[in-house]
Order: structure tokens, then C-alpha cells, then sequence
């Protein structure tokens, strides 16, 4: 088998492993048994398995941005940034296991230097957030935008670790896209009040 084959197979026997099981059972001798690969292989390419774990959340993300591209935009930003949230939102709860091996990985690696690649997609939905901004506050200055959106970005992603766990449940029974919808709308709603009050 090919490399290239040989490394597409091991992501996908991976993705399952997540899905199925759980993050915490994402380790090489696991992915070795599941495969039929050995540990020496699965290190012989990818180094090791905090590089896998790089590639499956790249992926991750590439699914999710494909998600969001495929939302239409209309005449009204409030609803573009809502239906954009709605997304999201619904991509998360759909794949919980998958999104908590990303958001943990970003937790406990936080000095990992990534790829462009993988900085390219998360530049790639910062911008339709940044855009969307935009739209709803065509007056604010392009660098406050930028700031907002990636403030925006940066909430949401921090957000969405607790809609992968059931902690939320412990505390109050709010449904959890509409939790995401009140923190978006309050946070979009502040926006415009300040660049008004300038």
C-alpha cells in the first residue's frame, strides 16, 4: 500500500476511533489494533501521535468550513449571522468527539506551532465572521473589526467546549443553541450601541 493510502486510511480508522469511543481512546496502540498497522508504522508516518491528532482536528475544521460555506447569505446580516451560528452550533453537537479532541488539543498544547494550512482555515472563518460584521457595522473601523471578529471567533470556540459535555446540564436546562444565541445577539447587539455612541 502507498504512503499516501497507507496515511488516509489510518485518519479515517482514527476519525472512527474518536466518533465511536471517545478522544481518550485515540492512542497509537489502539489505532495499531484497529488498523492492523504497527505502532512503529503509524510513528513512521506521522512522527507521533500529537502530529495525528494535528492532521484529524485540520480536518475537523476543513469539514466545519465547508459546512459554513455552504450557508447563503441574504439581504439581512442578522439572520446571515444567526444562520452562520445555527451551523455551528448544529456541526458541534454532531460531532462532539471529534470537536472535543480539537478544543482539548488547543487547551493542553497551547505553544504547538500549526501549519499555514491549519492557521489558513481558521483565518477562513474568522473572515466570514469579520465580513458579517461588516455588513451589520458598515462604520467600524477595518482594525476594530478585525479585533471583533476574532474576539467573536474566540468566544464561540471557547463556548463550544461545553455544548461536547453534558456540564452544562448540571447547571440549568437552557437549550444549548439557544445559550450560543443570547451570547451572539448580546455581543452583536453591544457592537452597534458603541459604534453608535462614537
Amino acid at each position: 500500500m502507498e504512503k499516501d493510502n497507507i496515511r488516509n486510511m489510518l485518519l479515517k480508522i482514527g476519525r472512527q476511533i474518536v466518533q465511536e469511543k471517545g478522544p481518550e481512546a485515540l492512542t497509537a496502540r489502539k489505532l495499531s489494533e484497529a488498523s492492523g498497522c504497527s505502532v512503529g508504522a503509524i510513528y513512521n508516518q506521522f512522527n507521533n501521535m500529537e502530529n495525528f491528532i494535528v492532521i484529524e482536528n485540520y480536518l475537523t475544521l476543513e469539514q466545519l468550513s465547508r459546512r459554513l460555506n455552504i450557508v447563503k447569505e441574504t439581504q439581512n446580516p442578522y439572520f446571515d449571522m444567526n444562520n452562520l451560528l445555527n451551523t455551528f452550533v448544529d456541526f458541534v453537537l454532531k460531532n462532539k468527539n471529534l470537536w472535543y479532541l480539537l478544543y482539548n488539543f488547543h487547551l493542553r498544547k497551547e505553544k504547538h506551532k500549526y501549519s499555514f494550512a491549519y492557521l489558513r482555515i481558521v483565518g477562513r472563518i474568522v473572515r466570514r465572521l469579520n465580513n458579517l460584521i461588516y455588513r451589520i457595522v458598515p462604520q467600524m473601523e477595518q482594525p476594530e473589526r478585525i479585533l471583533s471578529s476574532q474576539v467573536l471567533w474566540l468566544t464561540l470556540f471557547a463556548l463550544s467546549s461545553l455544548l461536547t459535555k453534558d456540564i452544562l446540564d448540571s447547571f440549568s436546562k437552557i437549550n444549548r443553541q439557544t445559550l450560543c444565541q443570547i451570547m451572539l445577539n448580546t455581543y452583536i447587539a453591544g457592537l452597534t450601541v458603541l459604534e453608535k455612541k462614537e
